[in-house]
């Protein structure tokens, strides 16, 4: 089989396509048959080996990925040849970009139906992240409401529709060119983050989701309730001894699971989120799709690798 992996680290030209022998699934995993990978920020920190992943050389990149199950490990019931899959392939974050790849069985779930596999394979790490920024972290609720740094981002796109869905007012920052994307997602306000400050278009808000960071998360403790909370998936926001009001401040990284794969295939399946594919490449492009991450222009929405011929 064919597969996108690196040998050393550094910039998108360490990035080779080997042949390798086809691996067979272990205990709790399934082999996949990949149709699509996605392509995310992660993966590049991976690459500069800078992430918390700590995997040996060479290693196979990619997490996100959609296909058909070819193999079951031992101990997986859930699963069967032939099923249509989507999901993450494992706690470390790689291996999906390949023509087979191993998947731990709870971390990936049935490909709702309405989807194609490249709209699936976009989805699994961009949505489940915007799903608990908002439930399992911010535990929003129906009338309150939400400002979301860089809602024209992939994570922020699934924090606005999924926020909206649940009832919740939402304030948004993205540029002029995305602003009408973000409001048919369900914001109520989209600020231009490039002509105004969100500080004096936004009322004192419940929860911010912060995609963005830096001194554009530190301005955005001020428009928090007092006991409102600020979500980040960038870093930890740094102490502020000097604050004046109670601001709850979170830091997470991900945890892809089938249960929150099933809770966002059922809103797939109802027309309630919609995935957003802006580039398709082959896989022998992989690293044309890299330098896309370092900012080589493309179009807005998720980078997609497609393995099947």
């Amino acid at each position: 089989m064919k597969a996108a992996r690196i040998h050393r680290f550094g910039p998108p030209e360490v990035i080779v396509v080997d042949d390798l022998p086809q691996p067979a699934p272990g205990e709790g995993c399934v082999s996949v048959r990949v149709a699509n990978a996605g392509v995310g920020p992660w993966d590049a920190l991976i690459r500069e080996n800078q992430s918390v992943v700590n995997s040996p050389l060479p290693l196979i990149l990619g997490s996100d990925l959609s296909g058909v199950v070819e193999a079951v490990g031992p101990g997986v019931t859930q699963f069967r040849a032939g099923d249509e899959v989507y999901g993450v392939t494992n706690p470390q974050f790689i291996g999906a970009y390949a023509e087979v790849a191993l998947a731990s069985a709870n971390m990936i779930a049935r490909k709702p139906p309405s989807l194609s596999f490249s709209e699936a394979a976009s989805a699994p790490v961009v949505a489940v992240t915007a799903w608990q920024m908002l439930f399992d972290y911010a535990k929003v609720t129906a009338g309150q409401t939400a400002l979301i740094l860089g809602a024209g981002g992939n994570v922020g796109a699934y924090a606005v529709q999924l926020g909206s869905q649940a009832g919740v007012q939402i304030f948004a920052t993205a540029s002029a060119q995305d602003a009408r994307y973000v409001q048919s997602l369900g914001a109520t306000t989209v600020i231009d983050y490039q002509r105004a400050r969100f500080e004096d278009a936004v009322p004192p808000v419940d929860v911010v989701l912060d995609m963005v960071g830096g001194e554009t998360r530190q301005r955005a403790l001020e428009v928090v309730k007092p006991d409102g909370v600020l979500v980040s998936v960038v870093s930890k926001p740094p102490p502020d001894p000097g604050r004046s009001k109670p601001v709850r401040t979170v830091f997470f990284l991900v945890e892809v699971t089938t249960e929150r794969l099933d809770n966002l295939s059922g809103l797939f399946g109802q027309g309630k989120l919609t995935a957003r594919v802006g580039t398709l490449l082959p896989l022998v492009q992989v690293r044309k799709a890299h330098e896309m991450l370092a900012g080589k222009p493309h179009p807005p929405g998720k980078i997609v690798l497609s393995l099947s011929e």
